[in-house]
Order: C-alpha cells, then sequence, then structure tokens
C-alpha cells in the first residue's frame, strides 16, 4: 500500500518549512537512509531522509513552496509491484505467469526492538548507525520522524543531553497585533509592497513577543575602558599573524563573560518555570545577524578555551550561520548570550532576553572620550558601553550588578582572564 512521506519536524521549534529542493523525482527507487530532500527550517536548511524504501509515485508539494506545516503529505512511495493513480488506489501488477494455487503464507519472526512497554522501536538505518557510534540507547530517545520513527535530527539532537526549555509551554496568554486586513485597510491610500514572513522572521516575532510579555526584564548599564584590553590584543595578533587567526574585541568579551560566569555563579542561570537550573559549564551565546534574521550559536565550555580557540570557533559558527548549515546542537542551550553592535557603530541599546537564558548583554561601539582617571586628570580613553538586560525572576538586582562588574573587571585587566 501507499507510503506517505509527511513534512518533517526537524527542530524543536519547527511548526512549518520551505520544501528548498527535492533530490528525488519520480519513479526513483529510493532506500531508508537516502537523502530525499532539502528542508528549510526556522534555523537551517538541512537533508531530510528516507524512512521506508520504495519507489517515489508522486510529490505532492514543489520545491520552492514555502510555509508547509509539519506532518504535511509532501510526497507518496510505493512498493515496486505497485502502481500508483491519483485517487490513492492500489492496483497491483499481475506477473507475466500466474500461479494456479496460492503459495502457504510463509511465517517470518524478525527479531526487533522494543522498548520499556514492549512498543516496537523503529529508526532509520543512519540513525541506529549514529547511535551506536556514540553510544546511545535507542529506547531511551523518541522519533520525530512520520509514525514516531527515529531520524538522524533525533540522535544530533540527544547528543546535548539536556532538555530544550525554551519550548516549554507559556501559560500567559500572547497578545496578538491588528490583523493584516485591518492594518492594509488603515494605509489604504499609501503606496507599499507586501513582504511574505518566512519561517524564521515568524519564530523570532513569537520568541520575542514571548519574551517581551513574560520575562520580567531589567537592566543594568556600565561601561569600561578598554586602552589596556586593544593593547594585549594587539600584542597577541602580532605574534598569531603566522597562524592566521586574529583576535577580535568580542573574542574577549566571551572570553571575560564566560569567566564572570563561573565567578557569579548564581548567575549561570536558566529559567525553567516552576525552578531555576544552575549550570556549571560556561555555555555563551553570540548573536549572529543573518539575512532576513538571526542566530544565536553557542560556543560550549567557553571557560576551558583559550582566545585563539574561541576566535576559530566563533568564526565557523558565523560563517555556517550565513549559510543556514548550522544543526540544532549548535544554537540550542547556553544561559547567557551577547548582542554586539557595536561594529554597526551603535554606542549603546537594551537587548532582549532569549528564555529560558537569564540574560543578555548588549554591546555598544568603543568611541574615544574624555575622562578623568585616578589622579584627577583629564585624559582621552577609549569607552564602551554595555547593558546586561536580566530575568528578574531568576537572577535579582544585586546579584546582576555583580556579574557585570566581573564582566567590567575581566575587560579593563584583560590579563586577569587570561591567568
Amino acid at each position: 500500500m501507499p507510503i506517505q512521506i509527511l513534512m518533517p519536524a526537524l527542530s524543536p521549534t519547527m511548526e512549518e518549512g520551505t520544501l528548498a529542493k527535492w533530490l528525488v523525482k519520480e519513479g526513483d527507487t529510493v532506500e531508508s537512509g537516502d537523502v530525499m530532500a532539502e528542508i528549510e527550517t526556522d534555523k537551517a536548511t538541512m537533508e531530510y531522509e528516507a524512512v521506508d524504501e520504495g519507489v517515489v509515485a508522486k510529490i505532492l508539494i514543489s520545491e520552492g513552496t514555502s510555509s508547509v506545516a509539519v506532518n504535511t503529505p509532501i510526497a507518496v512511495l510505493i512498493e515496486e509491484d505497485e502502481t500508483y493513480d491519483e485517487n490513492n488506489t492500489i492496483e497491483q501488477t499481475q506477473p507475466n505467469t500466474p500461479s494456479t494455487e496460492p503459495e502457504p503464507p510463509v511465517s517470518i519472526t524478525p527479531h526487533v526492538e522494543k522498548n520499556e512497554k514492549g512498543n516496537r522501536i523503529f529508526a532509520t538505518p543512519l540513525a541506529r548507525r549514529i547511535a551506536a557510534d556514540k553510544g546511545l540507547d535507542l529506547t531511551s530517545i523518541s522519533g520525530s520522524g512520520p509514525h514516531g520513527r527515529i531520524i538522524r535530527a533525533d540522535i544530533e539532537n540527544q547528543q546535548t543531553a539536556a532538555p530544550i526549555l525554551g519550548e516549554a509551554t507559556v501559560s500567559t496568554a500572547i497578545a496578538k497585533s491588528a490583523s493584516s486586513e485591518t492594518v492594509k485597510a488603515m494605509y489604504a491610500d499609501h503606496e507599499y509592497s507586501e513582504i511574505s514572513l518566512d519561517g524564521m522572521r515568524k519564530i523570532i516575532a513569537s520568541r520575542l513577543t514571548e519574551a517581551k510579555q513574560t520575562i520580567p526584564h531589567f537592566y543594568l548599564r556600565r561601561s569600561v575602558k578598554l586602552d589596556s584590553l586593544l593593547a594585549v590584543r594587539s600584542e597577541m595578533n602580532k605574534g598569531l599573524v603566522d597562524s592566521g587567526v586574529k583576535i577580535s574585541v568580542n573574542d574577549f568579551i566571551i572570553k571575560a563573560s564566560a569567566r564572570a560566569l563561573q565567578d557569579v555563579p548564581s548567575a549561570n542561570v536558566v529559567w525553567a518555570e516552576d525552578r531555576i537550573l544552575q549550570m556549571v559549564a560556561s555555555d555563551v551565546a553570540v548573536a549572529v545577524s543573518v539575512e532576513g534574521g538571526l542566530f544565536t550559536p553557542v560556543l560550549r565550555n567557553s571557560e576551558q578555551k583559550n582566545l585563539a580557540s574561541l576566535s576559530t570557533e566563533m568564526k565557523d559558527l558565523a560563517s555556517r550561520a550565513r549559510d543556514r548549515k548550522l544543526t540544532p546542537h549548535d544554537y540550542q542551550g547556553g544561559s547567557f548570550a551577547i548582542s554586539n553592535l557595536g561594529m554597526m557603530g551603535v554606542e549603546n541599546f537594551d537587548a532582549v532576553i532569549n528564555p529560558p537564558q537569564g540574560s543578555i548583554l548588549a554591546v555598544g561601539a568603543g568611541t574615544k572620550k574624555p575622562i578623568v582617571d585616578e589622579n584627577g586628570e583629564i585624559v582621552i580613553a577609549t569607552m564602551m558601553s554595555m547593558t546586561l538586560s536580566v530575568d528578574h525572576r531568576a537572577i535579582d538586582g544585586a546579584l546582576g550588578a555583580e556579574f557585570l562588574a566581573r564582566i567590567s573587571f575581566y575587560l579593563e585587566n584583560p590579563l586577569a582572564m587570561l591567568a
């Protein structure tokens, strides 16, 4: 009988996606684990693997189609001895020499894996292979493929070893804007062009609305003197010229934040609705602007990495983010984030917290300003403004101030963060 291929949920936040490209055509034979299509989610473009074998009888959704809801049929597979018509009826192809007597049925008892409830576990061959390589138990993994089948993305998500708390249902009702028709009526006598929302923009709108309506933000502002950091950075880059690594001010900010999270562990937290989870590692997320939106890839265990390693890893994540090649493991998690608009000339701004993270640091541009030094004299110094947005449910004012003070200390005393 025909098997419907459904639009998969390739990320925890995915509600719909774009069928970017078909890698098979009608009439092709596919086996379980073969890559059939490229699906653009709200975060990245990912490959979709066949979970059953058969012949592609009908492609229901053409490539380039956007806003395809999860679990929408996108194609139909049939067995090689079947044909498919538009009414989804199957006509069995008769063999050239039919047998006069039916063959007796053959009883086969295959060996199948079952979970604790005794239910059979369905997984693609590729997912089984990756799970075996990683030493993961399939009985403990929930499948997101058709009919609950375990696919590669489920195995990759499992490697994070932590629940994605940001996907918890928020009980507070999210207010909605006026309908498109209402707004268009207000501008009926204006000339304009309509821009359809893609998956990324819809997710950004939903998440930021949730964040601003459900998270009690408060803001702490502080300026730091960067002259010592700039001098150390210049010397380090001279020594790294042959390696091809060039350390940025943002790399220092990542490292300073990672050290500060270790010094003030009570600020290294995420909000989990009825409890607070205090993290052990400094997993720092960094906002990366891409066409049509942004990603926040996570640099894991940042406190353990030197500046050169952080710089190399950040450049790789930023490059893959712009190419939509990040995996869920690259952007899920983190307790703290950095948004740096200083490189675009913005002197100061307030960033919105990305739930369930506890805080986010907005970094402005470093500019030369007259200040009064420790001797009471007016001197010119490079000053950088920072604003820490804090979730008051998880972090109180004094704790947030202590955390921001440690970040400032490391930025003004860069050798201390290298010790």
